[in-house]
């Protein structure tokens, strides 16, 4: 029989509910394990045993007592280092903050708790979650659970690597860059970054802590091992903010189709511009060719955007001022003087990301503009389509590279050399767009790696995005545990 810690948070709520499974026993179950195969893992960073015991002990009465029980009442679950929890270290990864213990949960962990989950621990993330690997000075290098030697991608490597191996029951992560998706293909677990607004981002560190107000194309989302997980996930966190809700409430449609041979489906797997090695390539047609035999008309030319360049260009303007948020003034002045004094050169990359990080807001507004443009032919071309299948990262995990930094770093794609950025242009072609996109499993390459595709839908239709994910795991792909998990 399946480990219970490996089974989806969907069954073990089921079995919670029926009395099948204690949320005290299911909580040690889970920390045994972690004892057992974190030290070789490095995904959970802090631990809170014993309020975590306390909470669970009260599920397990309150059940007995016939209270009513939340969705999530009594399953234990980690999260991501960037959200603070209330009376729990919350470090972001940075030497700054590795004593940092917040007095109020970010608004997401606060609606876990809600809902019944039982929060245990935290997990690695690169220091301000600012890579597609995962390490810091804090707490060290979280390793593949498929291959130690390879990175659980970033920034939520620990809690993909935690869901994957078993180490938790559902994890909360956030994404920019790919955050949630690019561990989730890494790792070979579901992931789902919702459409930008509809899950609050108060507490996410960075911004500083404390921070009230949202920031543009960052969203937080859920990491299982069902997409049905991520269905029951998003349930808990969508809604606006208390003092919003006073005015609006959400109401997602449901999925577009009812059945998977009713959905319209587009697949675009490699472009000129980001070339996708060819073993992930082989993933995404080895999908389609199983969407196609299961009475699914998938189309591979038709493209929402008539180029991936463009596309990027416009994200990277919107993406590193949000960078700049963190740095230091005279880190600015410096840049700004930099910014000045190159002519503009799409092809360097450096002068790019000094050019953005000091962007004016009147330059700023004429991207959003572009951007403007670039979401409505993505909503002519969902009137067409349900979904667009695409890659998350252009290669598997990569091996540990923690020299240089993010702008010097490169990577092999087919044999030839390419800038280690690369490795979010896939995922910020829907972030760009505030789009949503489900992670699902799409096999493993003939190393053992996993292989993950994205799922795009339609703005505000992250029910259908989930249900295609649903539906397209039935019939190819999905979750597997790793060696040893």
């Amino acid at each position: 029989m399946t480990d219970l810690a490996l089974r989806s948070a969907t069954e073990l709520t089921a079995l919670l509910r029926q009395g099948d499974v204690g949320a005290r026993e299911l909580l040690d179950h889970y920390l045994a394990r972690v004892e057992r195969l974190n030290p070789d893992l490095n995904a959970v960073v802090t631990l809170d045993v014993a309020t975590a015991r306390k909470a669970a002990d009260a599920a397990d009465a309150a059940r007995v007592r016939g209270a009513a029980l939340g969705p999530l009442h009594g399953l234990p679950m980690t999260i991501k280092d960037t959200l603070e929890t209330a009376g729990l270290r919350t470090t972001a990864g940075a030497p700054i903050f590795a004593e940092h213990v917040p007095s109020e949960d970010a608004t997401v962990v606060a609606r876990a708790r809600a809902a019944g989950a039982v929060i245990f621990g935290k997990t690695n993330t690169p220091a301000f979650a600012a890579d597609v690997q995962t390490y810091n000075p804090v707490f060290g290098v979280t390793r593949n659970p498929w291959n130690g030697a390879r990175t659980s991608g970033g920034s939520s490597g620990g809690s993909a690597v935690a869901i994957a191996a078993g180490l938790s029951a559902l994890e909360i992560g956030s994404d920019i860059g790919g955050s949630i998706r690019t561990p989730a293909h890494c790792c070979g677990v579901y992931g789902h970054k919702p459409t930008h607004g509809i899950i609050p981002s108060r507490g996410h560190i960075p911004g500083p802590p404390g921070m009230l107000g949202d920031y543009d194309l960052g969203v937080m989302g859920p990491i299982a091992r069902s997409a049905d997980d991520l269905a029951l996930m998003l349930d808990v966190l969508a809604g606006p903010e208390p003092a919003q809700a006073t005015a609006w409430t959400l109401t997602l449609p449901p999925p577009r189709r009812s059945t998977l041979r009713d959905y319209r489906v587009a697949a675009w797997l490699d472009d000129p511009f980001a070339p996708v090695d060819a073993e992930v390539q082989a993933r995404g047609h080895a999908t389609v060719a199983a969407l196609r035999a299961a009475g699914v008309a998938v189309d591979e030319t038709a493209r929402p955007v008539p180029n991936l360049g463009v596309v990027h260009r416009c994200y990277e303007k919107l993406l590193w001022p949000i960078l700049s948020g963190g740095m230091a003034p005279e880190e600015i002045e410096e840049f700004a003087k930099l910014a000045g004094s190159t002519a503009p050169d799409d092809a360097n990359l450096f002068d790019r990301f000094t050019r953005a990080v000091t962007l004016r807001h009147r330059d700023w507004i004429a991207v959003d503009e572009e951007r403007q443009h670039l979401r409505r032919a993505w909503a002519e071309f969902f009137t067409r389509f349900d979904v667009l299948i695409c890659p998350i990262l252009p290669l598997p995990a990569i091996a540990h590279d923690h020299e240089g930094t993010i702008l010097s770093r490169t990577i092999q794609v087919n044999g030839q050399q390419r800038e280690y950025i690369e490795l979010i242009v896939w995922a910020g072609l829907v972030t760009m767009a505030l789009l949503p996109a489900t992670a699902v499993p799409a096999g493993r390459t003939p190393a053992g790696l996993p292989v993950g595709l994205q799922v795009i839908g339609p703005y505000l239709e992250d029910r259908t995005t989930i249900d295609f994910a649903r539906r397209l795991g039935a019939v190819f792909g999905g979750y597997e545990a790793p060696p040893g998990a």
